[in-house]
């Protein structure tokens, strides 16, 4: 039996472990290590003896890492991941539950996953649409290498996965959402090309004229008639307030009066009626304007 012995004197057999039929080489005999491990207290030698551990099980760390290369990520963070852990794996370890292997390979897989759902992801989606994701990435995966490479359609990626269509276009757009495009990238190849932001609509103000005239509404058909022409002719025919006081033959500063009064009640009826509503059962609250339309 081979065996490795460590500069701090402790013996850890670097013998493969047989394991489902099939045999690690990076799966080395350390009940004796991991024994002694949990008989120490804290202190020096136990963390001597810990890291010992660590150094001869860390090729197995790197295999399972080793699975997740090409998915966005470097191969030297997902071992540092698995490394990580490897760690949590030892310290949480009981030798009496069983073999070292059967605990650190879920625990070093679940960390490095992970390290895929809390870091890797652009866009921020919901664990349940994450989830549908990879059944979606699986399945099309296991479609394409029966069919010879063809594409699966999403009716066969949802019987094959146990899912319904729905749930597959959902997790083909979670798959485009593992990375982002620059706003700056270029759509368009020609000389005239536009970039993403150039497609981004903007606020258009219009919408705010359209909401204060509906508010305003309500209260324009509640004034007096005479209210109303004044209101009409000042703000719609754009005549001055000496024009429409010659009009009607009363004073300009009476026009002013009614004027600045019938706008004032139409703003505080329409205010008041949107703080009545609020923001769930209409359009929002008309803007402070003194002008009614």
């Amino acid at each position: 039996m081979l065996v490795e012995t460590s500069a701090h004197g402790s013996d850890l057999p670097a013998r493969p472990r047989v394991s489902g039929g099939r045999v690690h080489d990076d799966a080395p005999d350390t009940a004796a290590g991991f024994a002694r491990l949990a008989a120490l207290p804290e202190g020096p030698e136990r963390d001597a003896v810990r890291d010992e551990l660590t150094e001869v099980w860390l090729p197995m760390a790197h295999r399972i890492a080793g699975r997740f290369r090409n998915r966005g990520e470097s191969l030297e963070d997902l071992r540092q991941v698995a490394a990580l852990g490897l760690v949590k794996a030892i310290d949480r370890y009981e030798p009496g539950r069983g073999a070292f292997e059967s605990y650190a390979v879920p625990t070093v897989t679940g960390e490095i996953k992970r390290h895929f759902r809390d870091r890797m992801w652009a866009l921020r989606v919901p664990r349940r649409v994450q989830e549908l994701r990879n059944k979606v990435r699986i399945a099309r995966r296991d479609l394409t290498d029966h069919a010879g490479g063809a594409n699966p359609s999403a009716t066969e990626i949802a019987a094959h996965a146990g899912l319904t269509e729905d749930e597959v276009n959902t997790g083909l757009e979670a798959m485009e959402s593992f990375s982002t495009l620059s706003l700056d990238a270029e759509m368009s190849a020609s000389d005239d090309g536009f970039s993403l932001a150039d497609t981004i609509g903007g606020c258009d103000e219009a919408y705010d004229v359209v909401v204060d005239r509906e508010a305003a509404k309500e209260g324009l058909r509640r004034l007096p008639e005479r209210e109303r022409a004044i209101l009409y002719m000042r703000f719609f025919e754009d005549m001055t307030q000496s024009r429409i006081a010659e009009q009607l033959g009363i004073s300009q500063m009476h026009v002013s009066r009614l004027i600045s009064r019938c706008c004032a009640r139409i703003r505080d009826e329409a205010l008041d009626q949107g703080a009545q509503q609020g923001p769930c059962c209409g359009a929002p609250a008309p803007h402070d304007s003194a002008a009614p339309g």
